[in-house]
């Protein structure tokens, strides 16, 4: 990919558990998608509701490939 092309947040249809949404994170900001699902865990230990609330809004906002 060159510099000039942009990248379009999309969810993921090849790096998906549930729904694609850290794997197309981790495509867009080029990191493993590790990172995003280690990072919504610990949004899910609170009690669960912050981390599902996230991962939902971005379910809805974040289009498909």
């Amino acid at each position: 990919m060159t510099t000039n092309q942009k990248r379009a947040l999309r969810r993921s249809r090849s790096n998906r558990v549930i729904a694609g949404v850290c794997g197309g994170l981790a495509e867009f900001f080029g990191i493993r998608s590790f990172w995003f699902r280690l990072a919504m865990i610990i949004a899910f230990i609170p009690g669960g509701v912050p981390g599902l609330l996230i991962y939902l809004i971005l379910w809805m906002v974040i289009p498909s490939e």
